[in-house]
């Protein structure tokens, strides 16, 4: 058995039928306790977003929590993992990321809340939370052991998987598909044959990463507090400008992707179609990639968020699975079925550059070119929100060590200018372990804390029901 066999049967037992469930379920449940928090609370949820608490203690707006998170979460994910996932799922999976997402809004929301309400706040503001301190603080110190072990895996994934090594890859391959397509100009490397723009990649990133993570939380929120809307709307309008010039095909897209859920639809050329279970496992699992709603990532930048609410960051946390997820992949999904680029031939960021050549009155090297800018920005982001978590993760492990932080700072450097050399699927299923490792132990917390989530969310909700009426009143007074 190779390696790469080997990995994908770790892969597939780890993101099978009892992950699955259990991240289903527990969105599920945290809906319910919540009640329907996603739906009831998202208008002010997403006015939140811009809005800052005055005199509140922390190291960064919540809007700069918000977009260190998004910019960890809006990468890769968004492009190749879309569409790596319809690929081996059918474009079925967009359906159940879609429904994943929509529990997984709960499930951010309490994590949100969580990493506010048991984080730790020194005396100069620097501030450390996430689901290493709520499994401690929230379930006892008797599960200390349990956190540590989500701070093992989550360090992990930011160097050998959904941080790094996935995210500098998926840009390699767009450069690459732009400016060498046929592989002409190439160097030897390991003993293969690589081209010179994914090798000059490598390095530029890797330089780029540096100057940035070296100034530490501040200057990785100022600088994704720019790129992270630019990048975002920017690729929104594509894909909006995408489905428009072929609206004539949007039906037939979304009866595909949703008879594909199901298994009812069969594949290319009459073969076997995929079965629900292979659309449901990809479509939650590359879910989880882009949005990391259940992964437990999120709530290490939320607890860095300027606030005394820990029930408003979570409103504002549960904002990036919509704008992650339920937007931007729902987009990207429905582009590559309208396209046909599922049956072009292609693979990874590939398929969604031949969509955007495809989409669009120009020729496909303008829209590889434009895809390659969407991915760079996209990935370089998550990056530097990665550094950040994997950062946070060995500080709680090892204390406010300068030293191993820095360690893990140039392990984390070196991950990025190799990421272009693995290959395409052996970066994915690695990150995917990681993902799923990570996330049972975060799992396991939202779960026994689901109590009180349930109670933190009805006083918040009272509290702030009231000041919102309060408010209508003055004002309607003044008026």
């Amino acid at each position: 058995m190779s390696f790469t066999d080997l990995l994908g049967k770790v892969d597939a037992f780890v993101w099978g039928p009892p992950m699955i469930i259990m991240i289903m379920g527990t969105g599920i449940l945290l809906t319910i306790r919540t009640k329907f928090i996603q739906v009831r609370c998202l208008p002010r949820a997403l006015v939140y977003m811009f809005t800052n608490e005055e005199g509140a203690e922390g190291e960064v707006s919540s809007f700069g929590a918000l977009c260190t998170a998004l910019a960890a979460t809006i990468g890769t994910g968004n492009i190749v993992g879309v569409a790596t996932a319809v690929t081996a799922g059918g474009p079925g999976a967009l359906f159940w990321m879609i429904v994943a997402a929509f529990f997984g809004m709960a499930t951010k929301y309490t994590e949100g809340l969580l990493a506010v309400k048991y984080r730790n706040v020194d005396a100069n503001g620097h501030s450390l939370g996430g689901p290493f301190l709520y499994i401690e603080k929230g379930m006892g110190p008797k599960w200390k052991w349990l956190g540590k072990t989500f701070a093992i895996f989550a360090s992990a994934a930011g160097i050998l998987g959904i941080g790094t090594t996935t995210q500098v890859n998926g840009i390699a391959n767009a450069v690459k598909g732009f400016a060498d397509p046929d592989n002409i100009y190439t160097v030897n490397i390991f003993g293969h044959d690589f081209s010179w723009a994914m090798v000059g990649t490598a390095i530029v990133v890797g330089v780029l990463t540096g100057l940035v993570i070296i100034g530490g939380l501040q200057r990785i929120a100022s600088v994704t507090m720019v790129v992270v809307p630019f990048m975002a709307v920017a690729y929104f309008c594509i894909c909006i400008a995408i489905i428009i010039n072929n609206v004539d095909k949007l039906g037939d897209a979304i009866a595909t992707v949703v008879t594909s859920a199901f298994g009812a639809r069969a594949a290319a050329g009459g073969a076997l179609g995929f079965t629900m279970m292979t659309a449901m496992r990809m479509g939650v699992a590359r879910g989880i990639f882009s949005n990391e709603a259940g992964l437990g990532s999120a709530p290490i930048a939320a607890a860095a968020a300027k606030t005394n609410t820990s029930g408003r960051q979570g409103l504002i946390s549960m904002t990036g699975t919509f704008i992650d997820t339920i937007v931007i992949c729902t987009l990207t999904g429905l582009t590559l079925v309208i396209t046909g680029s599922l049956e072009s031939g292609h693979e990874g960021a590939n398929i969604t550059g031949y969509a955007f050549g495809a989409g669009l009155p120009w020729s496909e090297s303008v829209g590889a070119g434009v895809l390659m800018m969407c991915l760079a920005f996209f990935a370089f982001t998550t990056i530097l929100g990665w550094d950040y978590y994997g950062e946070r993760c060995i500080e709680y492990i090892v204390g406010e060590n300068s030293t191993t932080v820095r360690v893990y700072r140039w392990l984390f450097l070196a991950s990025v200018c190799l990421g272009s050399f693995i290959p395409l699927q052996s970066v994915w299923t690695v990150a995917d372990i990681f993902n799923g490792l990570m996330a049972l132990p975060n799992l396991i917390a939202l779960i026994a804390l689901s109590g009180v989530a349930a109670k933190e969310t009805h006083d918040y909700v009272e509290m702030d029901n009231q000041l919102r009426l309060k408010a209508k009143e003055a004002k309607r007074s003044a008026a």
